[in-house]
C-alpha cells in the first residue's frame, strides 16, 4: 500500500495537535479531548480532526469541545503553521469520534449475551 504526502501530512498534524491540546490550549472545554484521527484531502487543502473526550462524556461535554475546538482553530492553524512550515495549512474541520461508544456498545452486549449462555 502506497503512503500518500496526505498521509504522512495527517500523521504530522495529529502528533503537533495532541501537542497543542495537553501544552498550549487552556480552555477548560477542551481538556478531556484526544485526537484519535485526522483525514487530509488529497490537495492537503482539508482536514477533518476526529477527536473523543476521555471517560464518559455527556451530549453537553461534546457540543462544549467542539465550540472549543472551533473556538480555538485559529490558534491551532497559526500554532501549526509554525511548527510544521507547510506551504499551505489545511482548513480544520472538527468532529466528534464515537467510535469508541459504539465498540464499548458491542462489547456490553457481548458480556451480556455470553453470561446470559
Amino acid at each position: 500500500m502506497e503512503y500518500k504526502r496526505a498521509d504522512r501530512v495527517a500523521d504530522l498534524l495529529r502528533r503537533e495537535m495532541a501537542d497543542l491540546l495537553l501544552r498550549r490550549i487552556k480552555d477548560p472545554r477542551v481538556s478531556k479531548v484526544t485526537i484519535t484521527a485526522i483525514e487530509v484531502t488529497d490537495d492537503l487543502q482539508n482536514a477533518k480532526v476526529f477527536f473523543c473526550l476521555m471517560g464518559a462524556a455527556t451530549e453537553e461535554e461534546k457540543r462544549s469541545a467542539a465550540l472549543g475546538l472551533n473556538r480555538g482553530k485559529g490558534f491551532m492553524r497559526l500554532e501549526l503553521g509554525k511548527r510544521l512550515h507547510l506551504r499551505y495549512l489545511p482548513q480544520l474541520s472538527f468532529h466528534y469520534d464515537s467510535s469508541f461508544e459504539y465498540g464499548d456498545k458491542i462489547e456490553r452486549l457481548l458480556k451480556e449475551l455470553h453470561k446470559n449462555e
